[in-house]
This record gives structure tokens, C-alpha cells and sequence, in this order.
């Protein structure tokens, strides 16, 4: 095992998210302009799609890193059919899932029913398709609804904060079935999907549009939360959480709801609102 992936395993995650949280939120004009310029000229972010370019505007780094972008920035594909893509990043594997098993690199795989830390909620994607989207420093990390969808439950999944960096996830087996994760079950006009918001090291803080923070605190067991009731319907397109610092999304389709597009590619660049699959029936 490579050095670097040994010291995945023997970090603090936890403690080191925890600490990059409060960091990331100090209001301290030399430290998070500091912070937001380093960003900035190490990955190359684009100041020219964000609301706000003026950096100097931002209270702290974690506003910067979540900004708006301008109306108009990304678009919805038009087409009725259209699976949209949930955030801007780069593919880490698409494609179908085979007798409940989805491939995380080559030669590593996970099953649903780790994922989703459910047996019975895994059933109905054993044979449907999936995208793992990954979104590094320079993007957008704002996550939308790849189609419209009414919020059946949460499930909020313990465990680890290995990076998601494609390194980490080439070499660490079930890495996205160990990082802390929140599972967001919807109810579309043809089924059921699934979009999964996945922890990383120093970037494990989660929020959606319909509760805020959902991450931390980090969870101890599994936690299930019922909105089914509360009749919380999000339109295609709409934006539906977030990462306070970046991470990875997964989408989830049973086969009945549509498929994931055959092209898409591993590292290929995405954008919100790009078609990325067909809807059955739409």
C-alpha cells in the first residue's frame, strides 16, 4: 500500500473535519481572504460565472466556496426526457448497476445495500444504473435535482471521511459505502431515485434546502428521518443541497425510471443542468 493511502487510514477524520469546519467559518478578514486566495490560484476557479466575484465580499471561506453563480450560469436541458446532471465536477464512474453492485474504479466495487445502509431500499436499484459525480475545489458545490421528485426520507449513515480524491477512491475498497453520507430518497412521476451526498476528509459538512445542516453532527448509528408527510416536492433542476466544502453526489435510477447515458465517461466534466440519461415514459 502506497504511503499516501496508508495515512487515509491513520488520520483523525473526524477531528481534522472538525477543525476545517470552524476554520472554513472564521470571520477574520486576513485569515479567510487568505484562504479563499490560495483556492483561487492553486485550482483556478472561475470568478466569472459567481454572483459575487468580488472576493473581499465573502464573510468567510465556506460562503465563498458555496457562492451563487449568475442567472443564466447553468441551464436545465429542455428535452422532457432529459436525466439532469445533480452538480459540476467530473464523472468517477457511470453506468448500469450489476446484480446490485456498483463499480467505484476499476477493480473496486460496493453493493447498494451498503450504500444505502438498507437491504429493502436497495432491492428495487439491483439492476438500474448509477453516476458518481466528483466535485473538486474549483467547482460549483451546490447540488440540484437530476429530475422532479417529491422527499420521502433521509438516512443519515455513519462512518468514515476518506478522501474522494481519485487516488483514495482507486485504492480504497468500499470507499463510498464507509464515508459518512446522507441518503436522500425521492418519489418521482415514474418511481423512486435516490441522491446520495457523500462525507470526505476536511469536507463533511452538509446541508439541504429543506432542513440546513444535516452534517455534522456526525452520526453515531444509522438515523431515519420520514418526510413523506411533510409533502417537501423539489422541481427539476432546483437546487436541493449543498457541501460546505466539496465532495462527491450519486445518483441512483431503478430501471423502470430511466437510465444513465452509455457515453458518459470516467474524469469526463460535467455541468448542473447537462443531460446525462432518458427518463422512461417522460
Amino acid at each position: 500500500m502506497k504511503p499516501a493511502i496508508a495515512l487515509q487510514y491513520a488520520l483523525p477524520h473526524r477531528l481534522l473535519s472538525r477543525l476545517v469546519y470552524w476554520a472554513t467559518r472564521w470571520t477574520w478578514k486576513p485569515w479567510k481572504n487568505f484562504l479563499i486566495g490560495q483556492i483561487v490560484r492553486r485550482f483556478n476557479v472561475d470568478l466569472s460565472e459567481a454572483q459575487t466575484p468580488d472576493l473581499a465580499a465573502f464573510e468567510h471561506f465556506n460562503a465563498f466556496f458555496t457562492r451563487l453563480l449568475k442567472p443564466g450560469a447553468r441551464s436545465a436541458d429542455p428535452a422532457a426526457d432529459a436525466l439532469l446532471c445533480p452538480a459540476d465536477g467530473k464523472v468517477s464512474q457511470a453506468g448500469p448497476i450489476r446484480a446490485g453492485r456498483i463499480l467505484q474504479a476499476k477493480g473496486q466495487d460496493y453493493t447498494v445495500a451498503e450504500l444505502l445502509a438498507s437491504e429493502a431500499d436497495a432491492a428495487v436499484y439491483a439492476d438500474g444504473s448509477f453516476v458518481t459525480v466528483y466535485l473538486s475545489p474549483r467547482d460549483y458545490h451546490r447540488a440540484h435535482m437530476p429530475l422532479s421528485g417529491t422527499l420521502v426520507s433521509t438516512v443519515h449513515v455513519p462512518g468514515r471521511l476518506f478522501s474522494v480524491a481519485p487516488a483514495p477512491v482507486a485504492a480504497i475498497p468500499r470507499l463510498f459505502a464507509r464515508n459518512e453520507r446522507l441518503v436522500c430518497h425521492f418519489e418521482g412521476e415514474h418511481g423512486p431515485f435516490v441522491v446520495v451526498m457523500v462525507g470526505a476528509m476536511l469536507v463533511s459538512s452538509v446541508s439541504t434546502v429543506w432542513s440546513g445542516l444535516e452534517i455534522p453532527p456526525y452520526a453515531s448509528r444509522v438515523t431515519r428521518r420520514e418526510w413523506r408527510d411533510q409533502n417537501i416536492r423539489l422541481e427539476r433542476f432546483a437546487e436541493m443541497a449543498r457541501f460546505n466544502m466539496g465532495s462527491t453526489v450519486i445518483v441512483l435510477l431503478p430501471p423502470g425510471v430511466g437510465q444513465i447515458a452509455a457515453e458518459l465517461a470516467a474524469e469526463q466534466a460535467v455541468k448542473v443542468g447537462q443531460r446525462i440519461g432518458t427518463l422512461r415514459g417522460a
